[in-house]
């Protein structure tokens, strides 16, 4: 928790400064953000060292954007963020680099261009009132009783992305399968596994935890089940217009080339990734933050009086998005990303060696006392303010940033306020003593035991 100030959002504690490598292992094994000292909230630049390679934490913003905007090539994405994830993502593009990379942004990008926001909003805003369905029955059913909103929001954001994708709800056989696989597989999962530690050769096995290769095959049998199906759909002249087959038809204007049935299933697998999980983590923790500061949980509600099944009414939505934008902030849904150095650089009068591990943290960078006021609190005014429009431009970065940037992040800020809108209009959410969550990383940030809230209608 926070300190002593029981006003302030939860934030996980720090580990002291100096532990040995094997205590290191041990903390970030558990935890990846407990595992850090306090100084990396102050720190430009941190350096760690271990027997297999050196890494650095950048926070100073000139450093992330010659990282990320400036030079992406010179620093791509690090191996060792892939190595958990490759059984279920293969060669999706948020694993792949250089050329490869490139083909496949050129390839989904479209789809997520132009008006395909207002093309999908009747799918987000069916899946909103999908999920105010089955939380009616869970509130019925709870008689008062503390729930779990964690599974409630993985629930809504699971049936968004399948409604949006392949113009299915959740309750279809297929869509329902993966989501029951895909919870067991991100229990067990860490956002990195030993082989961010020691680099292995590619001859020698990889372990994972129990389950997650065998929940990883299923899950992309059932999506390339999917795809076939749509392939066919597609041939017959009978697809519906969603993402799939935007993305299924789009050829690369490069080379002319489309993706070829594993490579779709590969990308599927990232959509429903990151288009899952970490809009389900966001909206977890803003419903909790809601129930922290009950003002600004009645402002919100009075704003979605105002909401309308259109597009257009988005724009009425200003407080929601600049409240979901702060919980973006003190709860990154990715809380790090790693490049890796590709030749010698110099950064801070400081030698970074080729093969050296850079460590970008939306976690620290969020909350850096030297650049945010006020960083641990919870202001969603700040981003008004002089001191928030610049911390928004340098050191704001819950979807990455440069080309790397989450393709589907307008997709995400309309997504997150819209339900959180539906949600609060609908029902009133409170704290459970004694149950304050606490933040942990897994494949996002998740709270350890649950976010546990009561919710009541509001009528």
């Amino acid at each position: 928790m926070t300190g002593s100030d029981p006003t302030l959002p939860p934030k996980p504690p720090a580990r002291p400064d100096r532990v040995s490598l094997w205590r290191y292992v041990r903390l970030f094994k558990a935890d990846i953000l407990s595992a850090q000292p306090a100084r990396l909230y102050r720190a430009w630049m941190a350096e760690f060292r271990t027997p297999f390679f050196r890494s650095f934490l950048m926070n100073q913003p000139d450093l992330v954007k010659t990282v990320l905007k400036e030079r992406p090539d010179d620093f791509p994405k690090s191996d060792r963020i892939g190595e958990g994830l490759k059984p279920l993502l293969g060669q999706s593009v948020f694993l792949t680099n250089g050329a490869q990379w490139k083909r496949q942004r050129r390839i989904i990008d479209p789809a997520f261009e132009g008006g395909r926001l207002k093309d999908t909003f009747p799918a987000m805003w069916a899946a909103g009132e999908a999920a105010l369905a089955r939380l009616e029955r869970q509130v019925a059913r709870a008689e008062g009783r503390a729930i779990e909103v964690e599974e409630v929001t993985s629930h809504a954001a699971a049936d968004v992305i399948f409604r949006t994708l392949f113009s299915i709800p959740i309750e279809h056989e297929v869509a329902a399968e993966v989501f029951s696989r895909f919870r067991a597989y991100q229990r067990a999962q860490p956002i990195l596994n030993l082989a961010a530690f020691v680099p292995l050769p590619r001859w020698v096995p990889r372990f994972y935890p129990r389950g997650t290769r065998a929940n990883a095959r299923i899950i992309r049998d059932l999506i390339r089940r999917l795809t076939a199906e749509r392939m066919t759909a597609i041939e017959a002249g009978t697809a519906p217009d969603d993402l799939a087959t935007k993305i299924m038809t789009t050829r690369d204007p490069v080379t002319g080339e489309g993706f070829g049935t594993e490579e779709m299933v590969d990308q599927v697998a990232i959509f429903f990734l990151a288009g899952h999980e970490t809009s389900a983590s966001a909206l977890a923790w803003t419903l909790y933050l809601m129930a922290l500061y009950p003002e600004w949980q009645e402002r919100l509600a009075e704003e979605a009086q105002a909401m309308v099944p259109e597009f257009s009414g988005m724009s009425r939505l200003r407080l929601s998005r600049d409240v979901f934008r702060e919980a973006l902030r003190l709860y990154p849904p990715v809380p790090m990303m790693v490049r890796e150095a590709a030749c010698p650089e110099r950064f801070r009068d400081r030698s970074v060696p080729k093969g050296s591990q850079l460590v970008l943290s939306p976690w620290h960078l969020h909350r850096h006392e030297r650049l945010w006021d006020n960083p641990d609190g919870f202001d969603p005014t700040r981003w008004q303010t002089e001191n928030g429009k610049q911390c928004q431009r340098e050191a704001y970065i819950p979807f990455s940033a440069g080309p790397r940037v989450c393709t589907g992040a307008g997709f995400a800020m309309v997504e997150g306020p819209l339900l959180l809108s539906m949600l609060l209009r609908r029902f009133r959410v409170e704290r459970v003593a004694g149950r304050e969550p606490v933040p942990v990383a897994h494949l996002t940030v998740r709270a350890k035991d649950g976010i546990w809230l009561k919710i009541s209608r509001r009528d």
